[in-house]
């Protein structure tokens, strides 16, 4: 016997890491799984890319309690494996046959890896310093379960950028601050249904199971027999609201001030409803001097509320009980997205006066910088650096992503363009105007639809043919791209007819001069292969024909890597040519190559060769972009 123990003695001595491999895991998973209902199991077809993003959303919630309990944001890294374990143990129960590691890309260290120099709370509160953690306490202590109280959170967490390096893809520098929340700003904790579903959009109030079904179905027919019975009754009730609605205005002294609901907007959004004289007072009564924006819709005004927020308003005109639904519809499309780089919802105004009539107002988080056409093509002569552009360029393409990847359902915003992109004071963009954005039915490839969007940001397809897509909207950002690259308009002029700014970049990487297109004098020019790789990026997204451009997922992972942009296909000769375009066209089938990146004839051999060489980076293009901390 004495020999033995030395035996063993003598092994842990020798190869430490048998001993370590066996510690325990510190992480209690059953505060996650005592939130999960129990009709939450998997009964049909697997998403693995949904999954594995609530699987890391799941982890998040759990290193946020363990934190709350120890000051530790990770586990210990001789316990990986275990932790693993318990984990994989609850997804069995939720989804069967679904193995984490294997299935979602993850390393087992990566559990015990994150932000590189901030592991403890105190390393945390060091970094960011104590201003900032107090204004995370006063943005984030209160329940966070109705929307407005998680927009300010959200923003402000959002807002807050570690300097630092991660390990990784599970947890990296850009989720801690919502883990540190969760655990310390919040005073009700990860673990409350609220918190979990702003922090972490992990939402448990809701059940898929079938007896949630049952109960729909039940629910339905007692509601259909229900509006047969009551339908005459509402009729005559709002016949007789209305003439007593009617008979009071005509009665109302001047400035008498009447909020009506809407009908196709229900009263119980969790957003902040402004009263009128809330905002008439924000705005100096609607000020000239206020106004900031102006467009098809009406004007926008800077605001500043009684708390002392400054916000955006953007003011509906023409304003009528029959335009409401345009209204709600923005409405709807701006409070169910929450993303970085899209403007945030504060809340609304709905209301009904005497002398300005019907009144429909949306208040949003106020963009210090403006918008990018102020910047590209206003009077204030200052240029925008390479580093800004480049982190405008990416912000954007992030947050169209979203939309059309994150979101649920998938938004096309169908008005991309310079104006609508605004920026904080950071210069981090925000993609705005929801006023024309459409959600796409889930399975739907397409949809025919009113032309709707402004000259020079459209894409052919949809101009000619009314043919939506997402790919309509990769277009747009595409010309977006060329005029921050270039500081040209989307709309050109010579001397005889406009012309546009794609077909002229064009032009340029065809003939092999792809950095012509950068613009003069810019600031801080990045390298070479950098600036060109986002040209070539830009003249890919704003191809005439839909097959050629990439979607805004591989449009995210070309701009943020190094990999290689595809080869660009051979453009349609415009509908308006001359003989000089037709020549050309006709004597050369095949480009000359600038750089290894530059312009090549397409193929489909090396189309089918670029497909085989990045298939391996298809899979991590959607986690990049919609479930990273990048991304938020």
């Amino acid at each position: 016997m004495p020999q033995i123990l030395c035996l063993l003695l003598l092994l842990l001595l020798l190869f430490p890491t048998l001993a370590l491999s066996q510690a325990a895991c510190p992480l209690n998973f059953t505060v996650l799984s005592d939130l999960i209902p129990p009709s939450a199991a998997s009964q049909t077809g697997i998403d693995v890319p949904t999954e594995c993003h609530y699987i890391q959303q799941g982890l998040r919630l759990v290193e946020s309690d363990y934190l709350r309990r120890t000051g530790f944001f990770l586990p210990p890294l001789n316990s990986s494996t275990s932790c693993w374990n318990s984990y994989q143990s609850l997804i069995n129960s939720l989804i069967p046959n679904f193995n984490i590691l294997s299935s979602c890309g993850f390393n087992s260290s990566w559990i015990s890896q994150g932000c590189v120099g901030i592991d403890t709370r105190k390393d945390f509160e060091d970094r960011v310093g104590n201003a900032t953690i107090s204004s995370l306490v006063s943005s984030c202590n209160q329940s966070l379960l109705s929307g407005s109280p998680c927009a300010v959170c959200y923003t402000s967490l959002s807002n807050l950028h570690l300097n630092g390096t991660s390990i990784g893809n599970v947890s990296d520098c850009s989720t801690f601050p919502f883990v540190y929340a969760g655990a310390f700003a919040n005073y009700l904790g990860p673990t409350d249904t609220g918190t979990a579903k702003c922090l972490f959009s992990l939402d448990f109030t809701g059940s898929s199971g079938g007896s949630g079904r049952t109960w729909v179905v039940i629910l339905a027919v007692i509601c259909g027999v229900g509006l047969c019975v009551g339908v005459s009754a509402i009729w005559v009730f709002r016949r007789r609201k209305k003439g007593r609605m009617i008979r009071r205005r005509r009665k109302g002294g001047p400035g008498q001030v009447e909020e009506r609901g809407l009908d196709t907007f229900k009263e119980s959004t969790n957003f902040t409803r402004f009263s009128f004289d809330e905002i008439k007072r924000s705005t100096k009564n609607f000020s000239r001097d206020y106004i900031i924006g102006r467009g098809g819709y009406g004007n926008v005004y800077r605001g500043l509320l009684d708390d002392g927020t400054e916000v955006a308003l953007k003011r509906f005109k023409n304003c009528s009980a029959a335009g409401d639904t345009n209204f709600a519809h923005e409405v709807e499309v701006i409070a169910s997205v929450r993303h970085v780089n899209l403007v945030g919802l504060r809340g609304y105004c709905i209301a009904t006066t005497q002398y300005e009539g019907h009144q429909r107002i949306i208040v949003c988080d106020l963009m210090k910088n403006g918008s990018l056409h102020d910047h590209l093509f206003g009077s204030s002569g200052t240029k925008l650096s390479w580093p800004l552009r480049q982190k405008i360029a990416l912000g954007t393409a992030r947050g169209l992503s979203y939309l059309h990847h994150g979101a649920q359902p998938a938004i096309i915003h169908r008005d991309i363009k310079a104006s609508n992109i605004l920026l904080d004071q950071r210069f981090e963009p925000k993609v705005a105007d929801f006023g024309l954005a459409k959600f796409t039915p889930e399975g739907m490839t397409h949809m025919s639809t009113r032309v709707a969007g402004t000259m020079g940001y459209v894409a052919p397809e949809y101009a000619l043919y009314g043919q939506l897509t997402e790919r309509s909207d990769v277009y747009s950002f595409g010309v977006v791209l060329l005029e921050l690259l270039s500081g040209k308009k989307a709309l050109m002029a010579n001397e005889d007819q406009p012309y546009l700014i794609t077909d002229w970049a064009w032009s340029l990487v065809r003939n092999g001069q792809a950095l012509d297109v950068i613009e003069d004098g810019m600031p801080e020019l990045g390298t070479p292969e950098v600036m060109e790789q986002y040209v070539l990026v830009a003249v890919l997204c704003s191809h005439p024909q839909l097959y050629a451009r990439p979607t805004m997922d591989q449009v995210v992972k070309m701009l943020e890597t190094e990999i290689t942009v595809p080869t660009i296909p051979e453009r349609p000769i415009p509908l308006v040519a001359d003989i000089d375009d037709i020549e050309r066209s006709v004597s050369s089938s095949s480009g000359q190559m600038s750089t290894p990146r530059g312009y090549q004839a397409y193929t489909f051999e090396n189309d089918r060769n670029y497909n085989n060489n990045n298939n391996s980076n298809s899979d991590s293009i959607q986690e990049g972009t919609t479930s990273s901390g990048k991304s938020k």
